[in-house]
This record gives structure tokens, C-alpha cells and sequence, in this order.
């Protein structure tokens, strides 16, 4: 069994862990919810060795142990498999399963290449992935990196005799339905051998998964829940401290939009096998949804808009001007705001504090003869984060070290602070608790009254329907259906499967 006891951890302004008593079983695999903010990153970190604790003590099988860093954890038998991966993309997979216990197949100075390839093969075989370990990470899709992640953790087990405790972190955010039951297969057919625990903000999966619940809140374990005696809305309501707001979509503060007025237009745009010959037009005030399954070009389409990627034909139109060059600085130039899916590797930039990030897209609103005014750049963060109530020491934070909900609010504020009003939305809510979801539902409202207009990407079907005026059905990068989204005829989700697959 591995456990905590009475755990504490302070951060300079932040108590992040009170008391916390924690354990897995052995074979159980144990569910972990709370809002962004509440402590679960903390908490995994101590476990995984990435933190040591201030006070109270880790135990394994009674015996008290103590990590300098996630080496010594793993030597443990404990392995972390993270939201954001771990991988390093330009290596291939085989080089990142068994990264930094390379010597194994090293003799007198030169690399066995073959029995390199046959350890990965075993490793990949575990997890039911057939691929060719020589293939380099960044070629793979999110789901297949997700499994040699989980493939990664699991050399693990030939390296120690004892059982393994394995830390799950958000590992289903962007898998289709299906690559999640593959991954929750595999989970349930690996505790003969292992404990996991399993965090997410997808209730509904953690229901599904786990035996065990814990429930944290402000840094604390609140409630322990087992499996048989679940409550959805009784979780719910001690994550967040309140009641959740019926309208959880905000249907009610959906207004039309500004039809007369046109803020981008595609016209047959193509773009090689991502998509061909789509049309759409996103007015002020507008949600347009693309919808569709993983590949079916929905974020190339985002990606065009925003100048990282251009057209192979058609015509791109953005407030009444044909868009000749695709870059990103053209982009920021237009008014496009684009928060991504990734965020913590295209949304902000870690090792930047807050107020840097907020201002990096209009440096030259801070400036004065070449001179940065930092003081007038803090004092705008201030502003933006008392708005969108960014919970955060102060705006000298790391960004890096923000909840994931924090930092995606930080990405909002820096379009929006710049006057973008037109914003490109990849799976905003994606790893976001379900009190962070409200913020980000309310700033949609809030910025359609503005007068923007939203390009989205939801995270599941029903976010699309309950946000959306428009719908367009994307399936194999053809357009396939217009859905309208006026409060009270709104599409089901039947709807929109029967034209999605």
C-alpha cells in the first residue's frame, strides 16, 4: 500500500496542501478530482517525487520514504504519466521509452540498434501499440503519444520486484471516445501489477475507472467517496463550494449576432488532404462551431485562420480584405486571437511570468523609445487578472506554475486586452474543472456582447450545441451539414453523429 500522511506544502503566498491523508491499495485504482487551483497537481508532484513534502510523511507498506526527485520514485516503482507529455518530439519512440537507461544497450561504446528496437517493441506490445519504435515522437498523433507515454512508465516494471503505483494526468483530455476505452482497457488489465491514480476533471470517467474517490478543495481532501456510493452533483458541489449554475452553458445570455457585417469568410478553401472546399462566414457576436472527429480538419481550419498554416486554393477573407500571406504575426496584425489546444506549448511560454505573457502580443502598447515601461505592463496584469479572476500569487507568477484553468484564462486576456475580435478557440476547456469551465462559458457571453465573433472547437458535443449559434459539420475535411443554435432548437447530439460519422 502507498499512502501520505497529514501531508503539508507551502509555496511563497500559497498554502497548496493542508493535511492531506491519502492511500492506494494494491491492484485499486484510485479517482482524484478538484478544481484547477485545488492541489491535485501539487499532490501528484509530492507523489511522484517532483516535490518534497514541508510536513507529515510518504509511506510504502508503513515504511517511511522520502524522494529528492522523481529518479528515486521511479526506482520506487512509481511512474507518471502527464497531461502535457513528457515526450521530447524529435526523438524517436523508442529513444524516449528508455530515456536515461540507454547503457543497457550500449557495448564497449557503441549502440546495440536492433536490441534497442526489440525492448521498445515489448514495451509498445504492452500497451497495444503497433507501430515502428524507429518513428520519430512528433510524427504520431496525440493518441499514440499518449500510449508510449504510458508505454515509457511501464519500464518500470522490469527495472523493480515490487508493485507499481502509476499517476494518471488528465490522460483521456483530447482522446476520441474510443482511444478512451482503449486506455481504461489497458489500465484495468495492468492491476495485476499496478495501482493508478487516475485524475481527471470528466467525472463521468472517473465514475467509470475508479474504485475509490477523493474530492479536494482549497488545497484539502474534503471527501473520500467509494465507487458504489457516488453522487455526481454531491461531488460537484464540494469542488466548487456552491451550487452549480443550472444554465451551465449561459443558453439564456445567447444573443443574436450581428448578421449585416462580416468579420471572416472562406471561399472553396482547400488545404491539401486536411480539408477541401469549405465556405463559412463568422459574424460579431457570433459562435460558429466546427464540428467533427479528431482529423477531420476542424484545427487545420482554426490554424489557416490564424496564418500558421496557408491554403492551397480558395479565398480567405478577413474584415472585408483578401488574406494574401499566412503568417502568425499577420494574424496577431488582423486581430486574430488564437488560444490552442496545447497550451502550456503554444499558449503561454513557461519561465515567463504573468504579466509578460498578457502583454506579449501588443509589446508595443509597453514601450517607449525602444524601453520597456514594466511598471505600466504590471499594472495592466493587475487589471486583467482582478477581471477574470486569475488566482495567482501576484502578476510575477510563473506562468508555467499557474492550474491549467488559470493559464488558459492569462491566453484569453492576452487577446482580448489587444482588442482581438475575432477569437480562434481549440478545445478552451479542455483539463479545466468544472467551476474554471463556467469562467471561460461566461467570457464567451461576455465577449459576444463585445461584439466578437468566436471560431470554436469544443471539447465535447454537448459544449458545441449549448454555445454555439452556429454549427458546421466537418467530416473528412468536407463540409457536411449547417446546424442553427437558437436557444430552444437546438440540434441533439444525434444530430450532429449522424452526420459526423
Amino acid at each position: 500500500m502507498y499512502g501520505l500522511r497529514k501531508v503539508e506544502k507551502y509555496f511563497p503566498g500559497v498554502h497548496a496542501l493542508r493535511r492531506v491523508d491519502f492511500h492506494v491499495n494494491r491492484g485499486e485504482i484510485v479517482g482524484l478530482v478538484g478544481e484547477n487551483g485545488a492541489g491535485k497537481s501539487t499532490l501528484m508532484k509530492v507523489i511522484y517525487g517532483a516535490y518534497q513534502p514541508d510536513a507529515g510523511g510518504i509511506f510504502i507498506d508503513d515504511k517511511e520514504v522520502r524522494f529528492q526527485n522523481p529518479r528515486q520514485a521511479m526506482e520506487n516503482g512509481i511512474g507518471m504519466v502527464f497531461q502535457e507529455q513528457s515526450l521530447i518530439p524529435n526523438l524517436t519512440v523508442m529513444e524516449n521509452i528508455f530515456l536515461g537507461y540507454e547503457r543497457q544497450f550500449v557495448n564497449f561504446g557503441v549502440i546495440n540498434w536492433n536490441a534497442f528496437a526489440e525492448a521498445a517493441k515489448k514495451q509498445l506490445a504492452k500497451v497495444k501499440l503497433d507501430i515502428d519504435p524507429a518513428t520519430i515522437t512528433s510524427e504520431l498523433s496525440f493518441a499514440q503519444r499518449q500510449l508510449v507515454d504510458l508505454a515509457k512508465v511501464l519500464t518500470i516494471e522490469d527495472r523493480i520486484e515490487g508493485d507499481l503505483v502509476i499517476l494518471l494526468d488528465e490522460p483521456t483530455s483530447v482522446l476520441a471516445r474510443e482511444e478512451v476505452e482503449l486506455l481504461f482497457g489497458l489500465v484495468r488489465g495492468l492491476t495485476k501489477r499496478a495501482s493508478f491514480i487516475f485524475v481527471s476533471h470528466r467525472i463521468d470517467e472517473v465514475l467509470d475507472l475508479s474504485d475509490r474517490i477523493y474530492v479536494m478543495k482549497d488545497g484539502a481532501i474534503v471527501d473520500v467517496v467509494n465507487h458504489d456510493e457516488v453522487n455526481v452533483d454531491s461531488i460537484q458541489h464540494k469542488m466548487v463550494g456552491r451550487e452549480i449554475d443550472t444554465e451551465y452553458y449561459r443558453e439564456q445570455k445567447q444573443k443574436p449576432y450581428n448578421a449585416s457585417e462580416v468579420l471572416l469568410s472562406f471561399d472553396n478553401v482547400s488545404l491539401g488532404t486536411r480539408y477541401k472546399d469549405i465556405s463559412f462566414e463568422l459574424h460579431p457576436g457570433e459562435v460558429l462551431c466546427l464540428v467533427g472527429t479528431e482529423g477531420s480538419g476542424r484545427e487545420a481550419i482554426l490554424r489557416t485562420v490564424f496564418g500558421l498554416e496557408a491554403p492551397d486554393s480558395g479565398t480567405v477573407t478577413i474584415k472585408n480584405e483578401q488574406v494574401w500571406h499566412f503568417t502568425a504575426e499577420g494574424g496577431v496584425w488582423r486581430g486574430v486571437g488564437y488560444v490552442p489546444r496545447e497550451r502550456k506549448i503554444e499558449g503561454i511560454v513557461g519561465g515567463m511570468n504573468v504579466y509578460e505573457n498578457m502583454t506579449l502580443s501588443q509589446m508595443q502598447n509597453f514601450s517607449r523609445a525602444g524601453t520597456l515601461l514594466e511598471s505600466n505592463e504590471k499594472a495592466f496584469a493587475r487589471e486583467w487578472i482582478e477581471r477574470l479572476g486569475i488566482k495567482t500569487p501576484s502578476e510575477n507568477k510563473d506562468c508555467g506554475g499557474l492550474s491549467g484553468g488559470n493559464q488558459q484564462k492569462v491566453v484569453l486576456a492576452k487577446w482580448r486586452s489587444g482588442g482581438s475580435d475575432i477569437i480562434l478557440l481549440d478545445h478552451p476547456t479542455r483539463g479545466l474543472d468544472i467551476g474554471a469551465k463556467e469562467d471561460v462559458y461566461e467570457m464567451i457571453r461576455e465577449m459576444c456582447d463585445a461584439g466578437v465573433g468566436i471560431l470554436l472547437v469544443a471539447d465535447t458535443l454537448e459544449e458545441a450545441i449549448g454555445l454555439s449559434h452556429t454549427i458546421l459539420v466537418i467530416k473528412d475535411g468536407e463540409f457536411q451539414k449547417r446546424f442553427d443554435g437558437t436557444p430552444g432548437s437546438k440540434p441533439s447530439l444525434y444530430d450532429l453523429l449522424h452526420h459526423m460519422i
